[in-house]
């Protein structure tokens, strides 16, 4: 068994089962999307996804019920499509502390591509929310996204890397500001793409109302939140 710093003990084994999964499951993504290989051999390995599909649909979990391995408490989410493990959409992102925010890096394939070469606005969308919703999340805080705003400068290219910032930039009552961005990592203060937005600590009888579904593998109620 395995703890994360104030999280539920989890089992160790399954944790890096999932994460080997998930890393598979992103390579044939990746190599799907690079494929040249003729019609015959497409065919043939959507019938080798099938049996794997079936193999893994064996046994789920509702969508009401939590996975195995997640904890609220800590948010540690292995499916998440930005910071999942487990997540075969998630880069995925290794999100640590520096300089009073956070910092990722990331560098993104043709699975992610909208314009010819670059990667889809919506995906530096996606990869903001999660990671100014998490720059909250490290500072103590905790709230659902009720604003979000990104300025596209200049477009973001795929298989480059780059470096991903968010902070806190203020916080009243139930409501706080993060800003971040998107750089090439050899360019870290020239962005890319900017973001700015508010999240909101939900009330109590919101939480009950959003979340009422929603369980541990156990059946115990377990809502998102500060513990």
């Amino acid at each position: 068994m395995h703890s994360d710093a104030g999280g539920q003990p989890h089992d160790a084994d399954l944790m890096a089962a999932v994460t080997e999964l998930g890393s598979a499951l992103r390579e044939l993504v990746d190599a799907s999307v690079r494929s040249t290989v003729p019609a015959a051999e497409l065919r043939a390995a959507a019938a080798d996804a099938r049996t794997v599909t079936a193999r893994l649909a064996a046994a789920q979990r509702p969508v009401t019920q939590l996975p195995e391995l997640d904890d609220p408490a800590v948010f540690r989410r292995v499916h998440n499509p930005v910071t999942g493990v487990g997540s075969a959409l998630a880069p995925p992102l290794d999100i640590r502390r520096e300089d009073g925010g956070l910092v990722a890096e990331a560098t993104l394939g043709p699975a992610y591509e909208g314009p010819p070469g670059y990667v889809h606005g919506g995906v530096s969308s996606l990869l903001m929310d999660q990671l100014l919703g998490s720059a909250v999340l490290a500072a103590g805080l905790w709230g659902m996204t009720a604003q979000l705003e990104l300025g596209y400068h200049r477009p973001v290219p795929l298989v480059t890397p780059l470096v991903l910032r968010a902070r806190v930039v203020g916080s009243r009552g139930r409501r706080t500001s993060a800003a971040g961005s998107i750089a090439l990592a050899t360019d870290p203060e020239r962005p890319l793409v900017d973001a700015r937005g508010e999240w909101v600590t939900p009330r109590p009888e919101s939480v009950t109302d959003y979340f009422a579904a929603i369980t541990d593998v156990s059946g115990q109620y377990a809502p998102p939140g500060r513990r």
